[in-house]
């Protein structure tokens, strides 16, 4: 393998061969989209061929052809960030103006129910006095033998229900201060071990073995670099629940042992007071009845007239304190939709013109002098080393043809390296081509 090649501003100029990516690239190369060209190259499917090239033990060496090298313009795609507007939908304050309801003081007119006095002519009956004649009964004395009942007083036994003090043993409850045992739920410190990805750039020492082309020639290249995914511990606190008992004051219900003052009922004999009845002879004056005429008062109802005072209902105009409902001005802060101007990225395809040397095999097959003989890769084309792809062979027959007429219009075009291009996403996660490869940032 040859020395490394330098890159200056997109464009390879080393001699002789450069390794990016595990393909070797002969020179001048030019570095378009992360992919090296040989000139004179043609790329088909990101692959670099450097045509025509001899292979002479085991070894590519680059040997003169007939033809002559001519500069060419071509625009190469290519994909700008750029900023465009946008707008994103906010929420802003503002004021509306409601009517809430408001109680107001206010006096009403009642008409309260009065008592007034008044007068009112009646007429009330009157007793009065009389004398009218009747026949009187009246008595005249006799006598008359009788015997009468006499109660005697006496003594008699009796039992009188009375009340005595005993104790009664009784039990009562009483609440016991307790302390029982629960469980509080609280939170405790935890690490949980996350494994996150993570892309470094690793190397591959040693020499790699890419292939044998179709006349023997073997390919290697050294110190390669690959990208590789790797999963980085991460610890992350976070918060679990756990159980810690504790004591909590409770009562509970325990019955007592306490004497209680009862009366219960018990008999005493006592000695009361009684009467007894015996008869006795005796004389009594008696009245045998009789008749005289007596003159005896009475009464008459007669019926006069007199005044009364009475009290009338009647209606009196008083002013009672009242609410009524009004509604009052307010104002009242909401939150409508607005949109803001904001810039949000995007890719814009463009166009950049490149200077490309292009060969152009001679069809005398004479050597034609066109001012570049002068050229460094010509000195060491006898050491440049190109990689094998089955497509140099195809390559290098299209040379072979070329050699007796190059006529570019019958030929079919060969793919634009552009044609698969495709923009890069938006997000920084880059995959797949080793031009958008960059490194994480921490």
């Amino acid at each position: 393998m040859a020395t490394p090649v330098e890159v200056t501003s997109g464009v390879a100029m080393a001699t002789p061969v450069e390794v990016t990516s595990g393909v070797a690239m002969a020179t001048p190369v030019e570095v378009t989209s992360g992919v090296a060209m040989a000139t004179p190259v043609e790329v088909t499917s990101g692959v670099a061929m450097a045509t025509p090239v001899e292979v002479t033990s085991g070894v590519a060496m680059a040997t003169p052809v007939e033809g002559y090298w001519k500069k060419k313009l071509i625009w190469k795609p290519g994909w700008k960030k750029i900023w465009k507007p946008a707008k994103k939908q906010i929420w802003k304050p503002a004021w509306k103006k409601i009517w809430k309801p408001v109680w107001v003081p206010t006096q009403k007119a009642v008409w309260k129910d009065i008592q007034v006095p008044a007068w009112k002519k009646i007429w009330k009956p009157v007793w009065k006095e009389i004398k009218v004649p009747v026949w009187k009964d009246i008595q005249v004395p006799a006598w008359k033998k009788i015997w009468k009942p006499v109660w005697k007083p006496i003594k008699v036994p009796a039992w009188k229900e009375i009340q005595v003090p005993a104790w009664k043993k009784i039990w009562k409850p009483v609440w016991k201060e307790i302390q029982v045992p629960v469980w509080k739920e609280f939170q405790v410190p935890a690490w949980k071990k996350l494994w996150i990805p993570e892309w470094v750039k690793v190397g591959i020492p040693g020499e790699h073995y890419h292939g044998t082309d179709h006349h023997g020639w073997q390919y290697t290249s050294h110190d390669l670099w690959k990208k590789k995914l790797i999963w980085k511990p991460l610890w992350k606190k976070y918060w679990k629940p756990a159980k810690k008992q504790i004591w909590v004051p409770d009562k509970k219900l325990e019955w007592v042992e306490a004497w209680k003052q009862i009366w219960k009922p018990a008999k005493k004999q006592i000695w009361v007071d009684d009467k007894k009845l015996i008869w006795k002879d005796e004389w009594k004056q008696i009245w045998k009845p009789s008749k005289k005429l007596i003159w005896v008062p009475d009464k008459k109802l007669e019926w006069k007239e007199a005044w009364k005072q009475i009290w009338k209902t009647d209606k009196k105009l008083e002013w009672v304190q009242d609410k009524k409902l009004a509604w009052k001005e307010a104002w009242k802060q909401i939150w409508v939709p607005a949109w803001k101007e904001i810039w949000v990225p995007a890719w814009k395809k463009i166009w950049k013109p490149v200077w490309i040397s292009e060969w152009f095999p001679s069809e005398d097959h004479h050597p034609h002098h066109h001012g570049w003989e002068d050229r460094k890769d010509t000195q060491a084309r006898g050491s440049q080393v190109v990689p094998y792809s089955p497509e140099a062979a195809t390559k290098q027959q299209q040379v072979d043809e070329n050699k007796v007429r190059w006529d570019r219009s019958s030929k079919a075009e060969v793919p634009s390296i552009s044609q698969d291009l495709t923009p890069p996403p938006a997000s920084n996660n880059q995959s797949g081509l080793a031009a958008n490869f960059a490194f994480p940032k921490h």
